[in-house]
């Protein structure tokens, strides 16, 4: 009897681990198949983050190129100056009282440049961020940051009141950087201190949807 007792643990000690072993058998190859499909989508995923990231890097490069009868490319600082010669009087931010006639159309000409280059360049969602920033020089103006800021604010002005509109694909964004005075803000600055009466032109693209509101 004890014998048969025996036997019959054994035996269902025998069916108890093969059930077992079929059990981590289905749990094993049930995790290598989810792990397969988790990396299939990552590497789908990582394809399509490097292919937005070489659009991106294509696009960039091209703003390098933009017009180079208005624009010249710094690459230590990855801005654009606007090479147009703007000068104003102290204090001053008035564009019809300060620039002339001829240098007005070629700042209306660059404009449309850069319409130009966003329309041609603004394919598979790629957007921009344009930042138009003033400059100030070093004088006895105390308003010099609020001023550069002014100026950049003109100019968006008139390129509106030229008919200049660089459409749903690109944010604009004003800025000031004064007279460089504060820290932070002496970035790209020449040595002749008219020369930092001008304007600089930030191209930045990104790879998504600008939604307006």
């Amino acid at each position: 009897m004890k014998e048969k007792k025996e036997t019959y643990f054994w035996a269902s000690y025998s069916d108890l681990m093969t059930s077992l072993f079929f059990v981590m058998l289905v749990l094993f190859v049930l995790t290598i198949a989810l792990l397969h499909k988790r990396m299939v989508i990552i590497e789908k995923e990582r394809i399509a983050t490097q292919s937005q990231l070489d659009k991106i890097r294509e696009v960039e490069k091209a703003t390098h190129n933009i017009d180079t009868a208005y624009f010249e490319y710094r690459p230590e600082y990855k801005k654009h100056i606007l090479k147009i010669p703007v000068w104003f009087a102290v204090g001053s931010s008035n564009m019809n009282n300060n620039i002339d006639g001829t240098t007005r159309q070629k700042l209306k000409d660059a404009g449309e440049s850069i319409v130009t280059f966003i329309d041609e360049n603004s394919k598979d969602n790629i957007q921009y961020l344009l930042i138009i920033e003033g400059q100030a020089s070093k004088d006895n103006y105390q308003l010099n940051y609020e001023l550069s800021y002014q100026r950049a604010l003109e100019l968006k002005k008139f390129w509106e009141e030229s008919g200049i509109n660089f459409g749903d694909k690109c944010e604009v964004l004003i800025s000031g950087s004064g007279d460089g005075k504060l820290s932070g803000t002496n970035f790209m600055r020449e040595g002749s201190e008219k020369a930092n009466q001008r304007f600089l032109i930030h191209i930045v693209p990104k790879y998504g949807t600008i939604n307006n509101q």
